[in-house]
């Protein structure tokens, strides 16, 4: 009898797995194809059209497609006696706003890992190197001793009230810093989640870069942990734009994860089951990475406990999470399409647990819903410069002021009822509300403004949609690829 239970168990497992791998084989449903390879081209663009510093130190600047831009803030970081030049300006405006920036690489360079054939397949793995190496070099500039660590460069305050040219700003551009009096664990661990990922991005294109940043991740882990506090607490300068909610918890556990995937030594596994508890997220945000530590650590380890809140949070924001009329997931109304991308990016990363608790046709065509949604099907799209009826008013200074450098760009063009007179090609714009309704006004922040983070997920999950179109099943707009 127990022999025979234990062949009808087997048996049972045998099919568990073959379904799964059957679902994961299914084409999925299009209302409309898209072009993955011109997205990801001018995603990588608008990071390039929000670069702080010398522009071209990597030879790459896209002069033609961003002829409005140029050199900025050289002397950042001077009122400190360092060079904190490079770097992104966070959003709208001219403030660089570490911790945001820092998620942001995290997703970049994890979609840069696990999509490397789509990215290559577009054409576009060099410019996501560069993307991701941006904020990497700048960070590593943040760094300068193991316990010292730069947060923000910019008063958010002053910057806010000013509407013009970065190249023409003469306000004062303050830095600000923790360290291990006044420390910043969140900070911190999102910068070292960064490099760490990032480490493992260009492990094979530039060895020594990978290690660097490695070891710069390590320090940075240590002095996360060692000197626990909020980033917040220290720098309350931040407070009032990105204001650490979720504590600093989960960025100890997130930079964890990470180091443990990259480097296989126990210590760093010892601090993920210290910090992981009994997570249960709403979101995957800048502030919040308990949803992304649990994927990560189901691919990186295949334990069960993972495999199951993974599993968990995806089918959550799949068949319970609000949706509007249209079916984009509503999980915020400030940068509505930016979490419905970092959902549908983390959960394509979840459809590739192999596990039978995963149903990855289904976390895939979530994913594929939310970012087709983004690209056109409800209508228009809402990614700047592509596809029909795009954003021509995104709240984004540098874009709006006038071709001419000659011109004086102010409030009047903030106030301007035309479209920006330069195209901010590839800017994924915050989205509609609850019903769908969206305005393209510069004046709206919520649904027009345009962000570093918004980006990130939202390139990332296009990667993974180019990636299955690559097996076939997706239709390609793009034959070429």
């Amino acid at each position: 009898m127990g022999v025979k239970m234990n062949v009808l168990l087997l048996i049972s497992v045998i099919y568990q797995v073959s379904a799964a791998h059957v679902k994961s084989t299914e084409q999925l449903k299009v209302k409309n194809t898209y072009d993955y390879d011109q997205v990801l081209h001018y995603s990588n663009l608008f990071y390039q059209a929000q670069r702080s510093g010398p522009l071209d130190v990597l030879g790459d600047f896209d002069h033609t497609m961003i002829p409005y831009r140029g050199d900025s803030c050289m002397q950042d970081g001077s009122d400190n006696g360092l060079d904190l030049t490079g770097g992104y300006f966070d959003a709208g405006d001219y403030v660089k706003f570490n911790f945001p920036m820092a998620a942001s690489a995290t997703l970049l360079a994890w979609g840069a890992i696990d999509f490397k054939d789509a990215y290559e397949a577009a054409g576009q793995m060099e410019a996501t190197l560069n993307t991701i190496r941006w904020a990497t070099d700048y960070f590593i500039k943040c760094h300068p001793e193991e316990n010292v660590l730069y947060a923000q460069v910019g008063d958010g305050y002053a910057d806010h009230a000013q509407w013009g040219r970065v190249e023409q700003m003469t306000i004062a551009r303050p830095s600000y810093k923790v360290d291990a009096q006044k420390p910043g664990s969140d900070l911190a661990g999102e910068i070292s989640a960064s490099l760490t990922a990032a480490s493992l991005v260009f492990a094979t294109a530039d060895p020594a870069y990978s290690a660097t940043l490695l070891e710069h991740a390590k320090q940075l882990f240590n002095f996360a942990d060692k000197y626990r506090a909020k980033y917040t607490d220290s720098v309350p300068e931040a407070a009032g734009f990105y204001n650490s909610w979720s504590g600093y918890n989960d960025e100890l556990l997130w930079s964890a994860a990470w180091l443990y995937k990259a480097t296989g030594d126990q210590m760093y596994m010892d601090k993920v089951n210290e910090f992981y508890g009994t997570p249960n997220p709403s979101q995957v945000s800048w502030d919040d990475k308990y949803a992304g530590s649990s994927v990560l650590l189901a691919r990186t380890t295949g334990e069960q406990k993972y495999v199951d809140d993974a599993a968990k949070f995806c089918n959550q924001m799949a068949d319970y999470q609000q949706k509007t009329p249209a079916g984009l997931l509503f999980i915020d109304a400030w940068g509505a399409l930016r979490h419905a991308s970092n959902v549908a990016f983390v959960c394509l990363e979840a459809s590739m647990i192999e596990s039978s608790s995963i149903d990855s046709n289904k976390f895939q065509q979530m994913a594929l819903d939310q970012i087709h949604y983004t690209l056109g099907d409800n209508g228009h799209s809402f990614v700047v410069g592509f596809g029909v009826n795009p954003p021509a008013r995104p709240h984004h200074r540098s874009s709006s002021c006038p071709v001419n450098p000659s011109e004086q760009c102010d409030w009047q063009d903030f106030d301007s009822p035309d479209p920006n007179p330069s195209t901010l090609y590839g800017a994924l714009v915050g989205g509609p509300d609850g019903n769908d309704a969206y305005w393209d006004d510069r004046h709206d922040f919520s649904k027009n403004e345009v962000a570093t983070d918004y980006n990130a997920g939202f390139q990332s999950a296009v990667a993974g949609l180019k990636g299955l179109a690559l097996q076939g099943k997706i239709p390609q707009h793009n034959k070429t690829a």
